[in-house]
């Protein structure tokens, strides 16, 4: 569970938001789904940080 919780974190974090935001500048998205994939990586990040917190001690 561990190891599935930092994945998330890292793929939002590394791969979902600077992807969007670079489409974003390179005008191949729109401002508006630009912020779709920016709140879709935050929630993602979110999820896999509270897998994290409460999903007990790392073995």
């Amino acid at each position: 569970m561990h190891f599935l919780a930092r994945t998330m974190q890292a793929v939002a974090l590394f791969v979902i938001l600077p992807v969007a935001m670079i489409a974003q500048l390179a005008e191949k998205i729109s401002a508006g789904q630009m912020l779709q994939f920016l709140v879709a990586g935050i929630c993602l990040f979110s999820i896999g940080y509270l897998m994290q917190a409460y999903g007990g001690a790392k073995k």
